[in-house]
């Protein structure tokens, strides 16, 4: 039981590091989703880059909040 929710804290805070990265290489990249695929979903306005920004830094600070509870109750387990 111990190590599945360690598991699923290491998987928390992955998902946190990763949308926040994401989100800040949206920042100062915002054409990197055209750069990577080839389509523009908003003809280059910028409008879904700024969404994108706004969700993967909530799902950042929304995942780092889940793994934090996740790991104060695996410390309140074993003390």
């Amino acid at each position: 039981m111990r190590s599945s929710k360690i598991w699923l804290a290491r998987i928390e805070v992955s998902l946190a590091f990763l949308s926040g990265s994401l989100g800040v290489l949206t920042i100062f990249w915002r054409d990197w989703i055209e750069a990577l695929t080839g389509w523009s979903p908003d003809h280059h306005s910028g409008s879904v880059e700024f969404s994108l920004i706004a969700v993967l830094l909530i799902t950042s600070v929304s995942c780092a909040v889940v793994a934090r509870r996740t790991y104060r109750r695996l410390v309140a387990l074993s003390g």
